[in-house]
């Protein structure tokens, strides 16, 4: 150990500093645990909240949608799946009908989002099918011949389906009669329920096959759009432009990340607030380290003219000082951390903090710590600690030993 480190130590746990001063460098080394515990839960929880909507985002909705400017829908759809398919990246395409529709079971009634599916293509692909709480996937109509749907869990709550009930859909599409345009209706067994963890999903949408979602609709072998996911969510823009270039002049493209632009746009944006913020607690902790370096400096001036009458340079009490501040920020910033990181482990993992999924969209607070987030936030909390010390020490370095000593 040198000789800073050796007296900036010794002034840290000398047993003779005024209780002032001990109490002053506790709630320094207290802020500074404050601001980074405060700013790495903060930051967990946002990322937390980023990384779990989009993942819940892409587990039922696809990467990238392949749509038809005409209002007509595509028709020749499979040939311009196995064309699509051949781009590299691409990992699924599956056709796709959504249509707004009117699901009446007893007494309730009320609009859902009606998704027609390929069942043996969107079972590999679509998260919504793989996380049934109850019944099955199986899209076979009955002995009956009547076919088969599939709703969310706080749709089936809400309106009290439950997995094998028979329920009536109506089509505002209708067809042309005697008495005049009358809506389409359509009765479906219910055979299964999923649970996405997404409220919007969970309580607004149900799938049914993709014929029975156009003998609903009342048109032919049609679907809306086409649904892409890729392999690397990295190259989806780059994919994308090549999926619309190789489908020609009569479609566009919109991806997940256009679709919800506005959402993680916000996110971020939020995410930028909270570090600025939250920062300023960190920034006080340093004016804190500010006021321990000037009272030491003003109860240490005789231990200094000493040490500078024996020959220690003036950069050697400046570098005593500094590390001083360093060493009270280094010991906040390692308790802040692991505080922080161990609250943000155990509140992800038991979900301690719950939320309303009609506002949030989420069941609870998810936090999801970054390890970068650390490196920066250590490196800050220790760049403002630095900057702290640096008018004490310098106000430490420029004591002349003469006049301190002149009346010892």
């Amino acid at each position: 150990m040198n000789f800073e480190w050796l007296v900036a130590l010794r002034y840290l746990r000398s047993p003779n500093r005024p209780a002032v001063l001990r109490l002053v460098t506790l709630l320094a080394v207290v802020g500074v645990a404050a601001g980074v515990m405060t700013l790495v839960i903060a930051l967990a929880m946002n990322t937390g909240f980023r990384q779990t909507i989009r993942d819940r985002l892409l587990g039922v909705t696809a990467h990238i949608n392949i749509k038809p400017k005409s209002p007509e829908g595509i028709r020749d759809y499979r040939q311009l799946m196995a064309k699509l398919g051949a781009v590299p990246g691409v990992a699924s395409i599956e056709p796709a009908i959504y249509n707004t529709v009117l699901l009446s079971f007893g007494s309730h009634a009320r609009g859902i989002v009606l998704k027609g599916i390929d069942p043996a293509l969107d079972a590999k692909a679509s998260g919504a099918l793989r996380h049934l709480s109850s019944g099955n996937a199986n899209f076979e109509p009955g002995p009956d011949g009547i076919p088969v749907l599939i709703i969310g869990k706080l749709l089936a709550d809400e309106s009290g389906i439950s997995a094998g009930d028979f329920v009536t859909l109506m089509s505002p599409q209708g067809s042309l009669t005697p008495f005049g345009m009358l809506p389409r209706a359509r009765r479906f067994r219910v055979a299964g329920i999923f649970d996405t963890g997404f409220y919007d999903y969970d309580a607004n949408w149900a799938f049914v096959s993709l014929s029975a979602a156009q003998s609903l609709a009342g048109i032919g072998d049609v679907v809306s759009l086409l649904e892409t996911r890729v392999d690397h969510l990295d190259d989806t823009s780059r994919i994308a432009e090549e999926l619309v270039q190789r489908a020609g002049k009569g479609f566009t493209e919109s991806t997940w990340m256009d679709e919800n632009r506005a959402l993680f746009r916000a996110l971020s944006l939020e995410k930028l607030v909270t570090a600025l913020f939250i920062g300023l607690i960190t920034f006080v902790a340093g004016l804190n380290i500010l006021v321990v370096l000037t009272m030491t400096v003003s109860d240490r001036a005789r231990d200094i003219a000493v040490l500078m009458a024996m020959g220690a340079r003036r950069s050697q009490i400046r570098e005593v000082f500094v590390l001083q501040g360093l060493f009270v920020s280094l010991l906040g910033t390692v308790a802040g951390l692991l505080i922080g990181y161990a609250f943000s482990w155990i509140a992800d993992g038991w979900r301690l903090i719950p939320l309303n999924p009609e506002v949030y969209a989420i069941p609870y607070v998810p936090f999801h710590a970054n390890v970068f987030d650390a490196v920066w936030i250590t490196v800050s909390a220790l760049a403002v600690s630095v900057v702290a010390t640096l008018v004490p020490a310098n106000s430490a370095a420029r004591i002349l030993p003469v006049e301190i000593l002149r009346f010892e």
